[in-house]
């Protein structure tokens, strides 16, 4: 793995092909949320579809959360939308045939010339594509289970949302006061509001 790829660094921006041809940006995949995001070896591996079944089972926990998922693999575009399917998920999964974030990030999985894919990680990002934990999982047992996951979670969900305590000193008194700034998806409706004033 690339040097710079490490906790409290930045993970790079991404354009990739989705499953349905359009071009998307991770960070706008990611919008203002956590993001858990795989960089899988593909369909043809059990150990991915293991991972990605464990996935689409959490993945109402993880969209009720506010949190992103993607999924990049270097499978071309039919191949990706089979692997989709096959484990049900119902996240973006993005297509790397040409294995650019393979190279980029120097993972090339050189054990596997048959397939060539990119040693399978496992990243938690903050918003801004920014780096809190890192799973290696060439080894299945090193890829995050649903708990690890949670936990990770947890601890960065709780130091992005100022709201996470409403118990936190000011908080009362800002809502109170119509201050609703730190105040998840309250913040957003009260700038739209704000704008259709002016």
């Amino acid at each position: 793995m690339r040097s710079d790829i490490v906790p409290g660094g930045i993970f790079p921006d991404y354009e990739l092909p989705d499953h349905t041809g359009k071009l998307r940006k991770l960070s706008e995949l990611q919008g203002e949320d956590p993001l858990i995001l795989t960089l899988a070896r593909g369909h043809y591996c059990p150990k991915e579809h293991q991972q990605h079944l464990e996935l689409a089972a959490f993945y109402p926990k993880i969209a009720v959360a506010y949190t992103q998922i993607a999924t990049i693999a270097t499978d071309d575009h039919h191949t990706l939308q089979e692997f989709r399917a096959s484990v049900g998920a119902q996240w973006t999964f993005l297509s790397d045939p040409d294995r650019i974030i393979q190279k980029d990030l120097d993972i090339q999985e050189y054990t596997d010339p048959e397939h060539n894919p990119m040693i399978p990680h496992t990243l938690v990002l903050k918003p801004g594509l920014m780096i809190y934990s890192i799973y290696n999982g060439y080894w299945f047992w090193g890829r995050p289970s649903v708990i690890e996951l949670w936990h990770d979670l947890r601890a960065v969900t709780s130091e992005i949302r100022p709201d996470w305590d409403l118990s936190t000193p000011g908080l009362r008194e800002a809502w109170n006061a119509g201050d609703f700034s730190r105040f998840h998806g309250w913040n957003k409706q009260a700038s739209l509001e704000d704008a259709s004033k002016e």
